[in-house]
């Protein structure tokens, strides 16, 4: 059984590690809750996961050493796995879903593993990394459902005891369930008043679902922005530690999790991947009850693909008001784009790009329409800008 002294051993081995991430006060989130950010981002290997992996080697025999390790990943434990392996002299395959981004990919090789990308998803790796396992002999080092991961993992809530002795509430992501595991049976077995609230997205709600239904339940598929925690089925083990110790695991959208990375960005220059915002996220849009408490969202890692942070940007931005899109029913008359023009510079938007078109057929033979983008402060903007426009005449489609 998991136990604090093992907590306490996984410490002392990750010691000369692991950093010590900062916790950092985030007024800016949510202006009815004290919140900081545990930023685990900033992590060697950009995530959490080193902890319980490297914590899980130290503890091999000579001769699971010698046959070497197996991993399977959406991309931060292979990092994690690769990483210990390699300061432990330890031969290293790691098993990744296709689709995992390249970032995480070419960090993992960078680390000295073997990788071995599999068609699917996280629980495609897993079942190819099992049966790697039993063909070579490899000694398998799970992500998430191992005590000793568990006990790594649960390094960071003895951080967070010293960092801040009166926490009264975390925030967690969830995919398998390791790191809530962790954290959540460290603390409330150092406090049992402190909350643990678990977060996981909607396209991904596994543990949601099953602690719901009251048994382990698998998802036919996964789909979700936050692809490391983007897992069919969580473990035996960590189901077990979310269900005695963790009061309560809510869900997020793709949207919400965006406006966090892009909240994160801005106001604490901090970069996030999906999974790694989806607290905040949680925290922002009023899933869990944190109000009037000290607080503590963890960032759990950094590795978001550039490929897609763009995109992510661009939803974050619509769903936090600073852009939006227009259309507007014109007729087909000089001076009508003019006026259009000013009402939104006089308002204080900002036009980046303008589409305009002819009426189709069966509308007025005089009618047009602009489709128009804007950059704007927030919603309260959006509103007031379409109510100047709809005061002037136009029509807003």
């Amino acid at each position: 059984m998991l136990t604090l002294d093992n907590v306490y051993r996984a410490n002392y081995a990750l010691k000369n590690i692991i950093r010590t991430t900062d916790v950092i006060y985030a007024p800016k989130l949510r202006s009815d809750a004290e919140i900081y950010l545990k930023t685990e981002n900033l992590q060697i290997t950009g995530s959490f996961k080193v902890r319980g992996s490297y914590y899980k080697m130290s503890r091999l025999s000579a001769e699971e050493k010698a046959r070497g390790v197996i991993a399977c990943s959406a991309g931060n434990h292979a990092q994690g796995v690769a990483l210990s392996a390699q300061k432990n002299g330890i031969k290293a395959v790691i098993c990744l879903p296709d689709g995992a981004p390249i970032s995480k990919v070419e960090a993992t090789k960078s680390y000295g593993a073997e990788v071995c990308l599999v068609e699917g998803v996280y629980d495609d790796a897993y079942k190819k990394a099992l049966s790697l396992r039993d063909e070579k002999g490899y000694t398998f080092i799970h992500p998430f459902d191992d005590e000793d991961v568990i006990a790594g993992q649960g390094t960071i809530a003895l951080e967070l005891a010293e960092q801040i002795p009166d926490l009264e509430a975390v925030i967690v992501p969830v995919g398998g369930g390791g790191l809530i595991s962790g954290i959540a049976y460290t603390i409330k077995t150092l406090n049992p008043n402190v909350k643990v609230y678990g977060v996981q997205a909607s396209g991904a709600p596994s543990m949601v679902n099953s602690i719901h239904d009251g048994k382990i339940e698998t998802l036919s598929k996964v789909s979700t922005i936050a692809d490391g925690i983007a897992v069919k089925c969580p473990g035996s083990l960590t189901y077990e530690l979310c269900r005695q110790y963790v009061d309560d695991i809510v869900t997020v959208t793709d949207d919400e999790i965006s406006a966090a990375i892009l909240a994160l960005m801005e106001q604490h220059k901090l970069v996030t991947e999906g999974a790694g915002a989806i607290a905040v996220a949680a925290a922002m849009f009023g899933k869990v009850d944190i109000k009037g408490k000290k607080t503590v969202c963890l960032l759990s890692g950094g590795n978001i693909d550039v490929t897609i942070l763009s995109r992510v940007i661009n939803r974050g931005l619509l769903m936090s008001g600073r852009t939006c899109q227009l259309l507007i029913e014109l007729v087909d008359k000089p001076g009508q784009l003019k006026n259009v023009s000013r009402i939104i510079a006089d308002m204080g938007g900002n036009v980046i790009s303008v589409h305009h078109e002819r009426a189709n057929e069966g509308s007025d033979v005089n009618g047009c329409y602009l489709r128009i983008a804007l950059e704007t402060r927030n919603f309260e903007h959006i509103e007031s800008i379409k109510k100047a426009l709809t005061d002037f005449g136009f029509k807003l489609m």
